[in-house]
């Protein structure tokens, strides 16, 4: 059996009591396969979430992340072998799976092995999968956003960074953000976002009013537990909030005011949300890429052999994008 090194985990915990990097076995490509030499992981808070045990550990280690880019380096039986050789983005290679992408090889169904155009760095086709599918799902779920006004929640983070700029390509009359620094508003500004306010600095409720004095057709939620009270204010009759994560805090909703306005509350978890969903953000993440629309975060890189820093630094929130180096 060829081994290969991986950063693994036998059992839940903090990262620095349960994380470690050593040789386990190299991946082989079973049916509807193909195994990726993985060039650079990107870690989400998923990932972490992953580690401490918000899943079931059903394998005696697993490898973590979700996302990756690398090269196709064999495919299993039924994949074209015309893949051999392509450069590919990677999402949930760890979702119900052992070889998730902090490894020097993964192995997926060729599916969740995404062809990267022409000049998309490995960069940024790691810090896609879970983030901008999520954005996709999140802005698209109630159907096209074209001439709506979408509030994006939290505009610096991974998710809301695509979901400004998948809202703008998407043809929204107007994006509004939420963010905590200057710092931060300086990555949604660049992002495309129309509005973008400082949650610290100001009213956030007055100045997303002034900005859409009507409201806003869809919120997409980072933190739902904390801005359940904001959403309420600001969204629009028949609008929509999609909240993608869980906070310390539930929400408190007040049904009354929801049901005569005749809004949505969506709870979203990309894992189940479908292969046509799935589908529909894959087609509209690549032709996004192939028109230069998504851009990278400023990047923290980490070795393999630094995965415990990695996660850590991803846990404690840091602005821009965690990212290994195979």
């Amino acid at each position: 059996m060829t081994m290969m090194r991986a950063a693994f985990y036998r059992r839940f915990g903090e990262a620095a009591e349960v994380l470690q990097v050593g040789e386990v076995d190299q991946p082989v490509p079973a049916e509807g396969e193909v195994l990726v030499r993985v060039g650079v992981s990107g870690v989400n808070p998923t990932d972490w979430k992953a580690r401490r045990g918000s899943r079931p550990m059903v394998f005696p280690f697993v490898i973590p992340n979700q996302d990756g880019a690398g090269v196709i380096e064999a495919v299993g039986p039924g994949v074209d072998e015309a893949r051999v050789g392509q450069n590919v983005w990677i999402y949930f290679a760890a979702s119900g799976r052992q070889y998730g992408t902090a490894a020097e090889y993964t192995v997926v169904p060729e599916a969740r092995a995404v062809a990267l155009p022409d000049g998309v760095s490995m960069d940024l086709g790691a810090s896609l999968g879970v983030p901008a599918l999520t954005a996709h799902r999140a802005l698209y779920w109630d159907g096209p956003i074209e001439g709506h006004t979408i509030l994006v929640a939290g505009g610096a983070g991974a998710v809301g960074h695509y979901a400004i700029e998948l809202a703008k390509d998407g043809g929204a009359r107007q994006v509004i953000t939420t963010v905590s620094s200057p710092d931060k508003a300086a990555l949604a500004e660049a992002a495309g976002a129309d509005v973008v306010v400082n949650y610290k600095e100001s009213d956030a409720v007055a100045a997303i009013l002034a900005a859409a004095p009507g409201g806003v057709d869809r919120i997409v939620e980072v933190a739902l537990g904390e801005n359940m009270e904001l959403d309420a204010a600001v969204l629009a009759p028949h609008g929509t909030i999609v909240t993608y994560a869980r906070t310390a805090h539930d929400p408190e909703v007040n049904v009354i005011k929801h049901m005569m306005g005749n809004q949505t509350l969506r709870f979203m978890m990309l894992y189940d949300a479908g292969d046509g969903a799935l589908a529909d953000g894959i087609a509209t993440v690549t032709d996004c890429l192939e028109r230069g629309v998504l851009t990278e975060l400023p990047a923290h890189r980490f070795d393999l052999s630094e995965i415990v820093a990695a996660h850590e630094a991803c846990e404690a929130r840091v602005v821009g994008k965690v990212l290994i180096d195979i």
